[in-house]
């Protein structure tokens, strides 16, 4: 059961509303977004919720037992606050969640409907899907570190313990020729021997990219070329 302030429980019972729906999602990266399916910009909290954002949602499903509830998300990637560069990098990857219904009239007049997180991202050409689950799939996940035969830290970290700073960890090269599109030549590489780099990432400084970092599948060496295959296009 939601608790409404007066003030909206007031607007509810006047019978003519002026309500819309709010989308707040705040990133692993501290970003936080506003999205609104108002036709104006509306502001609380902080966060200022776009309209015409290309950013819409499906019906709520909610049930009473433990399953997961689920509802998608829909937007275009050629939205300036959604891109699909952001999807690749995995910058969406369990991000929070907030619904809100708002008085777009008053904005003081709101209350939270749900909280949840992003799930799975289905991508096509033009547009995504993004699945918004329910906090109830915490309780499916597994907590904990996991034992196998490779690492489970990731490169870099506290428990990894290894400085990429130090020279000899890391390398600053620039692309000569592009083999495929996850995989392409590098000059300024040579004083690492072929495979030093697999399983490593590269850091995209300019281009297209710039910003972007990638896992690195295979690491070559020829003629004091380096050759770089990607995990990911």
């Amino acid at each position: 059961m939601k608790n409404l302030s007066p003030a909206l429980q007031a607007h509810l019972d006047d019978g003519t509303t002026t309500l819309s729906w709010c989308w707040r999602i705040s990133r692993a990266d501290g970003v936080a977004l506003g999205f609104t399916d108002h036709d104006r910009t509306l502001s609380f909290d902080g966060t200022v919720f776009e309209p015409e954002s290309g950013f819409a949602a499906s019906e709520i499903r909610a049930g009473s037992d433990l399953a997961v509830d689920a509802q998608d998300a829909t937007g275009v990637l050629t939205s300036d606050r959604i891109t699909e560069t952001d999807i690749l990098d995995g910058r969406w990857d369990n991000a929070a969640v907030e619904l809100w219904r708002v008085n777009w009239a008053d904005t003081s007049q709101r209350v939270l409907q749900r909280r949840g997180a992003v799930g799975q991202i289905r991508r096509g050409r033009m547009a995504f899907v993004a699945e918004v689950r329910s906090l109830a799939h915490v309780l499916g996940q597994t907590v904990g570190r996991t034992f196998q035969a490779g690492c489970d830290a990731a490169l870099g970290d506290a428990r990894c313990g290894i400085d990429l700073e130090n020279p000899i960890y890391k390398g600053t090269g620039a692309v000569t020729d592009l083999l495929r599109d996850r995989a392409f030549m590098a000059s300024g590489l040579a004083g690492f021997d072929a495979g030093w780099f697999t399983s490593g990432t590269v850091t995209w400084t300019s281009g297209a990219n710039a910003g972007r970092v990638t896992e690195v599948l295979a690491h070559g060496l020829a003629d004091a070329i380096a050759t770089m295959t990607l995990l990911e296009a």
